[in-house]
């Protein structure tokens, strides 16, 4: 197996003390986000073979093994993160695979740079994803009820938002959610900003369940993402505890730090809080307009100590274990690709010894026994 060196990404809403306190290091002072463990051509992790991404190249079935490259081709299926917030990030949403082929061939067409700004669709794949808080980790996920939406906003008592609150009280649900997000999203910018600073200054004098949308309008003042996270369900993981987000769920990660796995995409279309490109029109196409439980997952143990997080897709599987003093050795030899990742104390994986936030990978097939006291999260794929 290969001992993984991984880039950090600096994004601006990065905790700049999260990561380097799980890896033990002193922090820069800079934003530090997401680690990122793959092939993604982005930022792929170094081996001492090459880049992850040379070595699948090099042989891509006997490094993923033959089902993986027949189901999911010559590329690693996944991308495993660390992924520490300190601001809230975009509310955003992902396509199904068949919008992601759809948009993509269509913006080649069109012929839009790959990078560019405005272009929404970076690859022809889905954006399934999958996060498991490691501390206290803050989120919204999924459309509130609308007339539970509507109570939230009318407490605020802000004139402006009465018409969003009509409008929630419509029927069916699906459409009242979709007149509502397309309102705010179209609005005056000017008027929009105005009513955020008001429902901004209501958030913070209510405090409670208001608070979370207080904090996101610090940071994102005047973002007529702020009033839409208030349609959606705010969740709070406890560590161990995680969320799937499937095609068109609108979400957003607030605060915290977690483990994130994903099918290999940058697929995403942005609600606000960003300075992003936002296409209402696109983003009207692919998101889902219905009320939903955030769904939290706890994981399923099995009779060999592996606690599986199950989620309805194949092109990445997230499992954890939790390894006591002087356990027995766990045999984690899989004919499909795996990356493993200890988040405390220290474990052995063949003849590396990992520290928290020390990873390797194990190409398909080989010999993969791990021991020691801590926790070890496994990435694979369902082939």
């Amino acid at each position: 197996m290969d001992r993984l060196d991984n880039t950090v990404r600096p994004y601006a809403w990065g905790s700049p003390t999260a990561i380097p306190q799980l890896l033990g290091v002193e922090p820069t002072g800079e934003p530090q986000a997401e680690m990122w463990m793959g092939a993604h051509p982005g930022a792929p992790s170094r081996t001492d073979r090459g880049t992850l991404v040379e070595v699948v190249d090099a042989d891509p079935e006997k490094e993923l093994g033959p089902a993986a490259v027949a189901r999911f081709g010559p590329r690693l299926p996944f991308l495993l993160k660390l992924l520490a917030a300190g601001a809230p990030l975009s509310l955003q949403v992902h396509p199904d695979l068949a919008q992601a082929k759809e948009g993509y061939a269509d913006e080649e067409r069109r012929g839009i740079p790959v990078d560019a700004p405005h272009r929404n669709y970076k690859d022809a794949n889905h954006k399934p994803e999958l996060i498991c808080a490691l501390t206290e980790f803050d989120g919204l996920c999924g459309f509130r009820g609308p007339l539970e939406a509507a109570a939230l906003l009318d407490d605020l008592g802000v004139d402006s938002l009465k018409p969003y609150v009509d409008l929630l009280h419509a029927h069916p649900e699906d459409a009242a959610l979709r007149e509502v997000l397309t309102a705010i999203l179209t609005a005056d910018p000017g008027e929009m900003s105005r009513t955020v600073a008001e429902a901004a200054a209501a958030c913070d004098r209510l405090g409670g369940a208001y608070a979370p949308y207080a904090d996101i309008a610090h940071h994102y003042p005047g973002d007529p993402g702020v009033i839409a996270a208030m349609l959606l369900n705010h969740v709070r993981l406890q560590p161990g505890e995680a969320l799937y987000l499937g095609a068109g769920v609108p979400h957003a990660y607030l605060d915290g730090l977690g483990v994130e796995i994903m099918a290999n995409s940058d697929n995403v279309l942005r609600c606000g809080l960003t300075p992003k490109h936002v296409d209402v029109p696109e983003l009207l196409r692919i998101v889902r307009f219905l009320p939903s439980d955030p769904g939290v997952l706890r994981p399923e143990a099995s009779p060999d100590g592996e606690e599986v997080y199950e989620t309805p897709i194949d092109e990445f599987r997230l499992s954890r274990y939790v390894l006591p003093e002087a356990g027995a050795a766990h045999d984690l030899t899989r004919p499909t690709p795996q990356i493993l990742l200890c988040t405390a104390g220290t474990v052995r994986a063949g003849e590396h010894d990992l520290a928290p936030g020390e990873s390797v990978f194990v190409p398909a097939g080989e010999k993969a026994e791990v021991s020691g006291t801590g926790t070890l999260f496994r990435a694979t794929v369902i082939a």
